[in-house]
């Protein structure tokens, strides 16, 4: 079975600094990008970075110049979001993507969520 487990999360003050890591297993299909959801009480899930098999990145333009997403080149499967100069705006459950692609068939796996808290 599929298995997408994040962590990292926590609480800091604003102006602080977080990392969240990603690691998915299992996954016998092809990857095609990694990334990062983000949800605040009472608002829909908005993307805030991926990062494709192939490097390109893309951001969410609240988080651009302070958030950086990565691969893992040392561990399979690992994606990673550097978040920097956290404002109390970032605060939300953050949700690990993986989007695989497998006989032409497309499929999106969804990590349970950290919480992340930036407080003023």
């Amino acid at each position: 079975q599929v298995q997408v487990v994040e962590s990292g999360g926590g609480m800091v003050q604003a102006g602080g600094s977080l990392r969240l890591s990603c690691v998915a297993s299992k996954i016998f299909a092809e990857i095609i990008t990694m990334g990062w959801y983000r949800q605040a009480p009472g608002a829909q899930r908005e993307l805030v970075a991926a990062i494709t098999s192939g490097g390109s990145t893309n951001y969410a333009g609240s988080v651009k110049g302070r958030f950086s997403v990565s691969r893992d080149n040392n561990a399979k499967n690992t994606v990673v979001l550097q978040m920097n100069s956290l404002k109390a705006e970032d605060t939300a459950v953050y949700y690990c993507n993986v989007q695989t692609r497998r006989l032409g068939q497309s499929r999106d796996y969804w990590g349970q969520g950290t919480q992340v808290t930036v407080s003023s």
